[in-house]
């Protein structure tokens, strides 16, 4: 076990590698440098075998189902699994499904919330948007309803729709530009729409669009209706992997800076800000005992994938479609938390001090 507090880091040489290997066996990338954090890897050494061993433990675990409300997710193979590390040095460990594209969905929600972070500022997405968990469904309005502000939080629908709407730019095509390059950026490669999938939630999106037209009454949507569901469902419709997805993360977990390509994509106080609120809410309405259980920073995604983000050391994505009651993925959800439990990863824990 390491303990998850950061402190400052340490760069050692390593040899190159990259290797595949056995479909049963992780492959591993590892960088030029590896970074040493208080005498541990910043991913740990035992990685590669652990995955493996989660992999197998949960890969024939069949409870849950891929998301049907958006016609299309529910064609997703159900059983595809896999599980991505990248470290904060470029160190790459995965197993499993991890090059297979699926939407992002509510998983983009953070990283849009960084760059409407600087296009904004905090005060003003605390103000217009809010901070506080719901407790309720990623799709609900009722806590706009029964808060005296009519404010939320930047990742369940709500929030999520009125941040979009703040991105900066002179037209919709441009807005929504900047949220492409931003998450191509992140990912170190180009990102597609999955149009399929865009067309299928926008066929469907009754419930976003009245969402936004009661933000639009209350004030805190800027612009037209429409340009914010139509940029806000295509954010959702990009297509990821969960190796990819991993990377968007680790670029997180160092400061927001990609440690793959060395692109300083945010600020660190703007990814401080988003961290916190994926600790607070990332998890939809299991936020408060995904903290609890896993304390880590999170967001899920109804596609089936999910990032956790352990701060200056890595990032972990999971791709699994089967979700749970609250849209979230069952076998991603107990890989991180097995990680969290193997590597003392909770955030909040503390060793007591050597008498």
């Amino acid at each position: 076990m390491f303990p998850a507090r950061v402190v400052a880091p340490v760069l050692v040489a390593a040899l190159s590698c990259a290797c595949t290997v056995a479909p049963s066996q992780a492959e591993v990338a590892l960088p030029q440098r590896v970074l040493l954090v208080d005498g541990e890897p910043a991913v740990p050494a035992n990685a590669p075998e652990l995955l493996a061993e989660l992999h197998r433990r949960y890969a024939d675990h069949d409870d849950g189902a891929p998301a049907d409300y958006i016609p299309e997710l529910a064609q997703v193979p159900a059983d595809l699994f896999g599980i991505a590390i990248v470290g904060v040095d470029g160190t790459v460990v995965k197993i499993g499904d991890c090059d297979r594209g699926f939407t992002i969905q509510s998983v983009s929600k953070p990283f849009v919330l960084g760059l409407a972070l600087g296009d904004k500022g905090r005060e003003y997405i605390v103000s217009k948007v809010g901070v506080e968990p719901t407790g309720q469904p990623f799709n609900s309005m009722l806590p706009s309803e029964l808060t005296r502000d009519r404010t939320q939080n930047p990742v369940v629908n709500a929030g999520a729709i009125a941040t979009t709407s703040f991105i900066e730019g002179d037209s919709p095509s441009e807005r929504f530009e900047r949220v492409e390059d931003m998450f191509a950026r992140l990912a170190g490669r180009p990102i597609e729409l999955d149009a399929a999938v865009y067309e299928s939630e926008m066929a469907t999106n009754w419930r976003n669009m009245s969402i936004a037209w009661l933000l639009k009454n209350y004030g805190q949507l800027e612009g037209e209706v429409d340009d914010a569901v139509e940029r806000y469902t295509r954010a959702c419709s990009l297509s990821v992997s969960a190796e990819s997805l991993a990377v968007m993360g680790a670029t997180l977990a160092h400061g927001g800076v990609n440690p793959m390509t060395g692109d300083a994509i945010y600020e660190p106080g703007q990814v401080r800000d988003m961290l916190s609120v994926m600790a607070m809410a990332g998890m939809y309405d299991f936020s408060g005992e995904w903290m609890f259980r896993v304390g880590l920073p999170a967001k899920s995604g109804v596609g089936g994938g999910i990032v956790a983000v352990v701060p200056g050391r890595f990032a972990v994505a999971t791709f699994a479609p089967r979700l749970d009651e609250r849209g979230n993925s069952i076998r991603g959800q107990r890989v991180i938390e097995d990680l969290s439990a193997a590597w003392g990863l909770h955030l909040m824990g503390v060793e007591r001090p050597a008498p």
